[in-house]
């Protein structure tokens, strides 16, 4: 990267600026086939998948292949067989360039001792290729975004955990990267610091031309963050899920036990314009369309002379789909709603 060559670090949204990110050019991540061998053991096996959310989530059990993946990507490691992409640039040939383009926010501390949070997040903006007086002005302006304006003069090995997060967090971003990767942001910290964290998180996927990459074991604290997730299960790519669709999505999920004859029922349904499909546990599935209400469904059961004797509203959690992609049964649904009779 030259000097001078790197946009302003990232910003809080000004007031009242509600729109969503710009979507970035090219994916953030694009594999084909991606193997990895090491010591003679494939650690990952023929990835293959396209994201090109502002917030991507990375998951997957702890030996799942998460470390191997984004050191492969940015050019530690090299494939046995496939291609990878970052931002446009093959991980094989082009490691130096994705890496002046992307910020990095480590799991562990990796402070420098004696130095204050300017001084520490000021060098590392110059060891980016920022000018000492860009790299202090830059300093300034990332540890004041991440609510550390006050304190940016003490030596952060006087700082709490959530602040020595943020000091991380400011040091990835100070050198304007087009890429921020995100090791265990909200590890370790109280609910309010995590509730913090995850609002400046939040913030960063808003920026325009900036992306964002979260590995976490926290899921909530991921869902509400990311656009999409990639899981990963002994080097493989279990699932690749779009929160973003989801979340957009109007439909509603229900799941219904019916007593009595349910084919009746189930002509219903289908007149209402409800999917449905049985569950493994003998109940009815059902997708309720947004113009559709609840009584509507109690109205048809009623009519169908089915009695429904429990109805849980639901929409999967990033925990469901965790599970599913595991192999492990999901938990129980977040929401429910009892019925007695079908005409409740």
């Amino acid at each position: 990267m030259a000097p001078g060559d790197a946009s302003p670090p990232a910003r809080a949204p000004g007031r009242g600026e509600n729109s969503p990110a710009t979507e970035v050019r090219v994916p953030v991540f694009d594999l084909q086939d991606l193997t990895v061998d090491l010591a003679g053991r494939r650690v990952l096996d023929r990835l293959t998948c396209r994201t090109s959310g502002s917030a991507i989530g990375l998951l997957g059990p702890n030996g799942a292949g998460k470390s191997t993946l984004i050191r492969t990507l940015l050019g530690f490691h090299s494939p046995a067989g496939g291609r990878g992409h970052v931002l446009g640039f093959d991980a094989a040939r082009e490691a130096r360039e994705i890496r002046s383009a992307i910020g990095y926010m480590p799991e562990n501390d990796s402070f420098i001792a004696g130095m204050s949070a300017v001084r520490f997040v000021r060098y590392m903006g110059e060891l980016h290729g920022l000018p000492p007086s860009d790299a202090m002005e830059r300093a300034h302006e990332a540890l004041f975004w991440a609510g550390l304006g006050e304190a940016r003069y003490r030596k952060v090995e006087t700082f709490s955990t959530g602040m020595k997060q943020r000091v991380k967090l400011a040091q990835s971003i100070v050198h304007g990267p087009k890429l921020v990767l995100l090791d265990e942001p909200t590890n370790g910290l109280d609910p309010p610091g995590r509730a913090h964290m995850v609002t400046l998180i939040q913030e960063l996927a808003r920026q325009q031309h900036l992306a964002v990459l979260i590995s976490s074991h926290l899921l909530p604290d991921v869902e509400a963050c990311a656009d999409e997730v990639v899981i990963l299960k002994q080097g493989r790519i279990a699932r690749v899920h779009d929160l973003r669709a989801e979340r957009e999505s109007a439909y509603r999920f229900l799941e219904l036990d019916v007593v009595g004859e349910r084919e009746a029922f189930e002509a219903e349904l289908d007149r209402m314009g409800c999917e449905h499909a049985p569950t493994i546990r003998g109940r009815l599935r059902a997708v309720l369309p947004p113009e559709l209400k609840l009584r509507q469904v109690f109205a048809a059961a009623e009519k169908s002379g089915v009695v429904l004797r429990a109805v849980k509203q639901r929409r999967d959690t990033l925990e469901d789909v965790f599970l599913e992609a595991m192999g492990e049964r999901p938990l129980v649904a977040d929401h429910q709603e009892e019925a007695g009779h079908g005409g409740a």
